[in-house]
């Protein structure tokens, strides 16, 4: 009985929600594809920001480690912390590391498809 309800609650919920969306996006396949295109864009941004926030976190994970590693030497080899100091270093310099290499693969004349036209590579999307 209780499954039951929850699958009537979720199947009002999606529904509901569909037809909000519908009536959102009556703008045709030209207004999906914009808002494909925006919300990739902002995909991009989360990634970045949760790769800074992990970075930060491995980094004090490592230092949390050292001091283990101090108090207890038997306890908590070395490899531990310098490994997490590494990871940490990588996630905090990725973003960086991939606009880079895009700038070195594609220059300044690189360029993507976009849903208006042809855009350069690295410039902030029009909205």
């Amino acid at each position: 009985m209780k499954k039951a309800g929850l699958a009537l609650l979720t199947l009002v919920c999606l529904s509901v929600g569909t037809i909000a969306l519908a009536q959102s996006t009556s703008m045709g396949i030209g207004g999906v594809a914009e808002k494909v295109t925006s919300n990739v864009a902002n995909i991009a941004k989360l990634i970045t920001a949760a790769s800074y926030v992990a970075g930060m976190a491995f980094v004090v994970g490592a230092i949390v480690k050292f001091k283990a590693h101090k108090d207890n030497p038997t306890q908590i080899p070395i490899g531990t912390p310098i490994a997490l100091l590494f990871v940490g270093a990588a996630l905090i310099f990725a973003p960086t590391v991939f606009k880079v290499s895009g700038q070195t693969l594609f220059g300044a004349s690189g360029q993507v498809a976009g849903v208006s036209g042809i855009t350069t590579f690295g410039a902030p999307v029009a909205k």
